[in-house]
């Protein structure tokens, strides 16, 4: 018994390590192909050049790919983990939305970069950028109420509220950046109607700075720690944050009806698996 126990630490350490040694090297390669000067060079059109109508084209563009990459973090959880941070506080107001993730190396996302394909020149993407950013800070704020008709195409700061919300009915809804007709369109949309309780399902209850910003990577790799089975350890750090929730739940539960010897000699995971 004691041989499995040394087996499932030496399984853990090695599942972890290559987790975290696969990931950065995913996401270093992801992001060093993906730049919109390697897209420009592999342009299929021609260039829009620098104009208004340009402009606009870039920031629509962006819009469109920000709105299934801020999803993509709410329903993969490796990327919520780099995301918790914008979402941890528990007070809705404009230092809010100056919460933002501090390790993007650590993610990957669809490139915005991609719209180079179509002519868009490097530079109105890094302008795109700059108005979705100034365009998101208004909004985190509980001070401005709805805004009438405008509210059937632009994210506002109602909008904006229930996407913060941890209520059930709020959670996962309202991606959108500058516009909310993605959400309407693809289903992810949801009215302001009940009174927004802000912050996570669970709470960290702190103002220590690296504990903000590692809780979630620490708590998926905790869990990828105690898995037996790669299909188990790539779920907690591909698959949602709800699923993991769910998944450790059945374990505990598992865990719970077995003799205290075999599940310190098998380890949670193993637990399931043999279930």
């Amino acid at each position: 018994m004691a041989g499995g126990g040394w087996a499932h630490k030496i399984s853990s350490v090695g599942g972890v390590t290559a987790i975290v040694a696969g990931g950065i090297a995913v996401t270093t390669t992801w992001a060093s192909r993906t730049t919109p000067e390697r897209f420009f060079k592999h342009r299929v059109f021609p260039v829009w050049g620098t104009g208004p109508l340009a402009v606009a084209l870039a920031i629509a563009g962006w819009d469109f790919i920000y709105y299934w990459n801020h999803r993509f973090m709410h329903e993969s959880r490796y990327m919520w983990s780099l995301h918790v941070v914008h979402h941890s506080s528990e007070h809705y107001n404009l230092s809010t939305a100056l919460r933002q993730p501090v390790a993007d190396v650590l993610g990957t996302s669809l490139p915005y970069g991609a719209l180079c394909l179509a002519g868009i020149p490097p530079e109105l993407i890094t302008t795109a950028r700059g108005v979705n950013l100034l365009y998101q800070f208004w909004i985190h704020t509980e001070t401005i109420g709805r805004l009438g008709p405008a509210e059937m195409a632009l994210n506002t700061p109602s909008h904006h509220r229930v996407h913060h919300g941890s209520n059930g009915r709020y959670l996962d809804r309202n991606h959108g950046s500058i516009l909310i007709i993605w959400d309407r369109l693809f289903g992810t949309f949801e009215r302001e109607d009940e009174k927004v309780v802000y912050g996570l399902t669970k709470n960290i209850d702190t103002f220590n700075l690296g504990r903000i910003v590692s809780h979630e990577y620490t708590a998926m790799l905790r869990d990828v720690a105690g898995s037996s089975t790669w299909g188990e350890r790539l779920s907690y750090v591909l698959r949602g944050p709800g699923w993991a929730t769910r998944h450790r739940a059945e374990v505990e539960a598992i865990v719970g009806t077995m003799p205290e010897e075999d599940v310190s000699d098998l380890g949670r995971g193993a637990a399931l698996a043999g279930a």
